[in-house]
């Protein structure tokens, strides 16, 4: 058994709506599908959850949001007419738009609810289709397939119980449609995953119903090695393990939602990373466990954005829960930090810079100085993160020498390094403005 979850990139058009049908009926195997709301369909265009959030946002204002509704059903229009299938899923649409704006919901709630029109909506549309192609196939609301989550709008959390109530999927002699990205709570309230969820849901129901592969599909042949718009042609990766995809995920590789693998990896349950439009390509296999290869590393994954709160303070390692008062602080203003590198002396937390505002920021640094009086508390912005990821290197002598050889050769100088919290990985912190440069360099030290 398994199950094929497709990203926006597979859905965004009626001819790509064809394709995904052809998977579908190209493996009699598939027999529970996840989408995701339909994205773009050139680079100029608007994914329809950016069009739904623009409408949410303007109901919150009190302006009309007429215009957003508007390209919403254009989109859902001509699907269904290039399809030749009913379009009733307009009129289902505008109706779900009014009911949400009508409920005394909390405006967090109306927004997930207003955000998963399009994943919802898909399902029903491809549904529609494949029935139309003669096969037995049904539409099923996350509620009734038992995805059930915690009441946190925007960031819910999948409930143990849903994978019990997923199992009986099993049972089911159709072809089933899932909407991906939402689920709902106790009391029936439509609660989002974060963004990027489809595959979150993709992930839980290849995990509930025990499926024998997930298929992630996707716009790319497999996952590369490197970021393939910093380096040109890069090579491809035939098999990751469930840590390394981890690691790049969470480092700025955009195949996969960071969180999307765990309830997969949790029920040992192998994943396919495949091209909507190359179905029968070789893709990307990922597993718990893999032969060891000549090159421990498998990928190089940057991300940028971040900053660092740096705090120094002489005799810091004698004084007793200075690190954790310093993290409460962050706890307090709602700060999640990254990593934590640390001296004797000074201690260092890598954050999103998008996590403190300038008003947090002043916040932070008046509550350090008050309640640790520190010798220095500084804040460095415009940093980059750097992840070489492999099982193998921990075992492999000489990949540090390697690596900050190919820094030096890009002419880019080390804020940070932190190797030895993670088995898999090797991170290093730059200046932002030196990333495409050091990503070059590395590629061609470990794979050219």
């Amino acid at each position: 058994m398994k199950v094929a979850k497709f990203g926006g990139s597979s859905v965004a058009s009626a001819e790509q709506l064809r394709k995904v049908a052809n998977i579908i009926m190209d493996d009699s195997d598939r027999r529970v599908i996840v989408v995701s709301a339909p994205g773009k369909r050139s680079k100029e265009d608007t994914k329809v959850t950016d069009l739904l959030i623009a409408l949410g946002e303007a109901y919150k204002s009190g302006n009309d949001y007429e215009l957003q509704l508007k390209l919403v059903l254009e989109r859902f229009k001509s699907i269904t007419d290039e399809l030749g299938i009913s379009d009733q899923v307009t009129t289902e649409i505008r109706q779900d738009v009014e009911s949400v704006f009508s409920s005394n919901y909390s405006d967090a709630l109306k927004l997930d609810a207003i955000k998963a029109i399009g994943e919802d909506s898909l399902a029903k549309v491809l549904s529609d289709y494949l029935i139309s192609l003669g096969l037995e196939a049904t539409y099923l609301n996350p509620k009734d397939a038992g995805i059930f989550v915690s009441d946190e709008p925007g960031s819910a959390q999948i409930l143990e119980e849903s994978y019990e109530h997923l199992y009986k999927l099993r049972e089911r002699k159709e072809i089933v449609v899932i909407p991906g990205f939402f689920g709902y709570t106790k009391d029936g309230k439509l609660v989002t995953f974060s963004r990027g969820g489809s595959d979150i849901t993709g992930s839980i129901v290849a995990a509930g119903v025990d499926a024998d592969l997930y298929e992630n599909f996707t716009d790319v042949d497999s996952v590369y090695c490197v970021n393939p718009n910093i380096v040109e042609n890069p090579k491809e990766i035939t098999s990751l393990t469930y840590k390394e995809m981890r690691e790049l995920s969470y480092a700025g590789f955009s195949v996969f939602h960071d969180e999307a693998l765990i309830p997969a990896f949790k029920a040992s349950i192998p994943v396919c990373i495949k091209n909507t439009n190359n179905p029968h390509g070789l893709g990307t296999i990922i597993v718990a466990k893999k032969e060891t290869s000549e090159n421990p590393v498998v990928g190089i994954a940057s991300d940028s954005g971040f900053l660092s709160l740096y705090v120094s303070k002489y005799l810091m390692n004698r004084e007793l829960g200075f690190g954790r008062k310093l993290l409460n602080i962050l706890e307090d203003e709602g700060i999640s930090f990254e990593h934590t590198p640390s001296g004797i002396d000074d201690l260092s937390v890598i954050i999103r810079e998008s996590q403190l505002t300038p008003t947090k920021e002043e916040i932070v640094i008046r509550r350090i100085k008050e309640e640790l009086d520190p010798d220095t508390v500084n804040i460095e912005r415009g940093l980059a993160l750097i992840m070489i990821v492999g099982e193998g290197m921990n075992s492999t002598i000489g990949i540090a020498e390697k690596a900050t050889r190919a820094f030096t050769h890009a002419n880019v100088n080390l804020e940070m390094i932190n190797q030895g919290s993670s088995e898999v990985s090797l991170m290093f912190g730059i200046k932002a403005e030196g990333v495409n440069a050091a990503v070059k360099a590395l590629y061609q030290e470990f794979f050219e």
